[in-house]
């Protein structure tokens, strides 16, 4: 009886028991579920970035291979061009030039230079007005600027593998002869493109237009202006044929007579009809004193049946005077040298009363000095001048009035720095006068300034 008492009281204390202890287990296995749960997301997340990483890297290497696909198919493809586009592709090629603006104020004592005309943009002393005794305008000075002196050039070096050299050379500037119809100062100012240079050379050859060779242009003086010595230098580019061995050089170069009436000046450009060529003939010495050259002009002057000869030589050089100024000179003399000198300042030859030719007694020169101040500011003084031989007695009869230019010269002073290398900003002053046979005169002032920059 005693045992069946205590069993049903151990029965209900365990049942008491696990009442108690149920809401305790209860809450410790939801707290594990919690944290297994959160262990759980984050290694979904781990794993998640790993395949996105995957995938980034295996996007990658497929882009890589496409890639090398496209550069491996380019490179097996067949051109397009079967030859290479140059026709030389051993040749070396240089370019070069350079950009050029001037601005000059001008006053002229007997009337205005023509708009469009070369003297407008640089010193031509044939263009200086003269106008008849007590016939002189009242001008007040008039003001140019433009670019039209800027250039750029190209050249082809190529040597064979004999030692053969060769060399083809273009150069053109933006003077195209003034001001056209097609660009003017009202909208463009445009300026058509000029041959200036187009030759090839062949070992000591030399074939195509560029300086003469009766010209020096390493005697030519530091300019603001485009030549300054105008009057007393030589200054001809042409066609021809040079041969060119050591120290000396002989050509065979475009012939073109230019004839003037002694009475009234009037040119005729007669050298349509000129058959023998312009023979030239020059040496030069060099050393570190500076150099000197001495060339010779023989020519044949033509128009329509009328012939006559043509004899003239050029002497010239630089001499270095220490590390800091140059002197620099030309003297030229000669029976028709007109058209080489001052750019046609005097004609080749004068047609007489019965239209013989006789050729024209010209001589000129210049003399420069340069001075540098420093290695970036240096200096130029110049003096040119010309004269001509004009005989009153080929026109058969006496008159008051002779218009043919007798002398013209011109004074230049300048200043010129370069602040950098290649660029330079520089003025000038100059003055020049024209004279004609009869003493009339006509003068110019002019203050001319420029920034260029070579390339």
């Amino acid at each position: 009886m005693t045992t069946k008492r205590r069993h049903p009281r151990r029965l209900l204390a365990s049942a008491v028991l696990v009442a108690l202890a149920a809401p305790g287990l209860a809450f410790a296995q939801t707290a594990k579920e919690v944290e297994l749960e959160a262990r759980v997301a984050q290694l979904e997340a781990q794993i998640q970035a790993l395949l996105q990483a995957q995938q980034q890297q295996q996007q990658s290497i497929t882009q890589a291979q496409t890639r090398l696909d496209e550069v491996q198919v380019a490179q097996t493809a067949k051109p397009v061009q079967s030859k290479p586009i140059l026709a030389n592709p051993d040749a070396v090629f240089t370019y070069g030039g350079f950009i050029k603006l001037d601005a000059m104020a001008t006053d002229t004592s007997d009337g205005v230079i023509a708009e469009g005309s070369a003297g407008r943009m640089f010193y031509v002393p044939s263009t200086i007005p003269v106008a008849a005794d007590g016939a002189e305008p009242d001008t007040d000075p008039y003001t140019d600027v433009h670019a039209a002196f800027s250039r750029f050039w190209f050249a082809a070096d190529h040597t064979t593998e004999n030692g053969n050299k060769f060399r083809g050379f273009i150069e053109a500037d933006l003077f195209g002869g003034g001001t056209s119809n097609l660009g003017n100062e009202v909208s463009t100012n445009t300026h058509g493109i000029t041959i200036r240079h187009a030759y090839v050379t062949w070992n000591n050859w030399l074939a195509g237009q560029t300086w003469s060779n009766f010209q020096d242009v390493a005697a030519l003086p530091e300019a603001v202006d485009f030549v300054g010595v105008t009057e007393g230098t030589t200054f001809v580019r042409q066609a021809q044929i040079r041969y060119t061995s050591g120290p000396f050089s002989v050509s065979l170069e475009n012939p073109h007579t230019t004839v003037s009436n002694v009475v009234n000046a009037a040119r005729n450009n007669a050298g349509g009809n000129d058959l023998m060529p312009d023979l030239t003939a020059r040496y030069v010495a060099k050393g570190d004193w500076g150099h000197f050259s001495a060339a010779g002009l023989l020519r044949q002057l033509k128009s329509g049946d009328e012939t006559t000869t043509g004899a003239a030589f050029s002497l010239s050089g630089r001499f270095n005077l220490g590390a800091s100024d140059d002197i620099r000179w030309m003297a030229n003399y000669g029976e028709g040298i007109g058209r080489y000198m001052g750019f046609g300042l005097g004609a080749d030859a004068v047609a007489d009363a019965n239209g013989r030719l006789h050729a024209q007694t010209g001589a000129g020169g210049f003399v420069a000095w340069r001075h540098a101040f420093t290695p970036e500011l240096r200096s130029n003084l110049m003096y040119s001048v010309a004269a001509f031989d004009n005989d009153r007695n080929l026109a058969g009869w006496g008159l008051d009035s002779w218009a043919a230019v007798e002398r013209a010269h011109s004074f230049h002073a300048n200043l010129i720095y370069s602040p950098f290398p290649k660029l330079d900003i520089g003025a000038e002053i100059g003055w020049g006068q024209r004279e004609l046979e009869d003493s009339r005169k006509g003068d110019l002032r002019r203050i001319q300034t420029t920034v260029k920059y070579t390339f």
